[in-house]
């Protein structure tokens, strides 16, 4: 890995994934919102960039205030309060998706940006994979649970196209549904429960986070060497590798550590607070 600038002069772009990198089990740290906010006023544009949807990000996460958003994993871009790219599942790939998913039981979100949409025969599975997920966090909180039950609908014909898929239970790998539904669909694995091969995101193939990134980069007219990316997820390896700078929270995968410049400490130890002033960016 190159090593650290000792200051950043020009505007940046940068660009944040929410789970294990901004956020702790939905937790933002006081230390991350006052560094978004310092960076920001020293004249940079901070955006967030996760596999979350719109409806799936509260105030709590929010509230230290950004200049535009990457949601769904590069499906969805929004810059000053105005929509750039919203691409949602075609009707015929949504029915596919729902008809395989429901054919093996598993238990998935469907993510729109306006709502998150379940089965109304596999919610109570669902409220209590996800409890029990964010009950792990060290602190018991269930702010970050709040964020996904709280916009939960019931599924049905007449609910909102979705962008991603998150499925948290099914009896088989994520690879070999994802085959049986089409070519169409990719999988990453899940960023907010961690249950192994069996769960996962589906998404549509050829959309990444580093699309969204060079859709708000071009709006903001800012160059591509000029973009910081973080991360530490599967969904992040698109965005990390073409960023101008790309930075892998400790403990990312191989794969993601080996694409980074460099890397940052967890939320739990105020990672971003910290790059971010090593980088000069405060």
């Amino acid at each position: 890995m190159t090593a650290m600038p000792h200051a950043i002069k020009t505007m940046h772009a940068i660009f944040l994934d929410v789970d294990g990198t901004y956020a702790d089990f939905g937790v933002v740290p006081a230390a991350h919102v006052r560094a978004v906010r310092a960076a920001r006023k020293a004249g940079h544009k901070v955006l967030l960039c996760t596999g979350r949807p719109v409806s799936m990000l509260p105030e709590s996460i929010l509230g230290a205030g950004f200049d535009g958003l990457v949601a769904s994993a590069g499906a969805y871009v929004e810059v000053a309060g105005e929509v750039l790219l919203d691409r949602r599942f075609p009707d015929d790939l949504a029915a596919r998706t729902v008809a395989v998913l429901d054919a093996h039981n598993a238990v998935y979100v469907l993510e729109a940006q306006e709502s998150l949409h379940v089965a109304a025969a596999a919610e109570q599975r669902l409220r209590a994979i996800i409890e029990g997920h964010f009950q792990r966090s060290p602190d018991g909180h269930a702010q970050g649970s709040s964020a996904i039950l709280g916009s939960l609908r019931p599924w049905s014909a007449n609910s909102p196209a979705f962008a991603k898929v998150s499925v948290f239970e099914a009896p088989m790998e994520m690879g070999l549904i994802a085959a049986e539904i089409g070519a169409e669909i990719a999988v990453v694995a899940n960023s907010i429960a961690n249950e192994g091969s069996h769960a996962g995101e589906l998404y549509q193939r050829g959309i990444s986070k580093a699309d969204g990134v060079a859709v708000a980069i071009e709006r903001l007219g800012i160059a591509r060497a000029d973009t910081i990316a973080f991360g530490d997820g599967q969904n992040d390896v698109e965005m990390i590798a073409y960023a101008g700078l790309g930075v892998a929270i400790d403990g990312s995968s191989p794969e993601l550590l080996a694409l980074a410049d460099r890397t940052a400490p967890p939320p739990s130890r105020e990672g971003i607070a910290t790059a971010f002033a090593d980088l000069g960016l405060l």
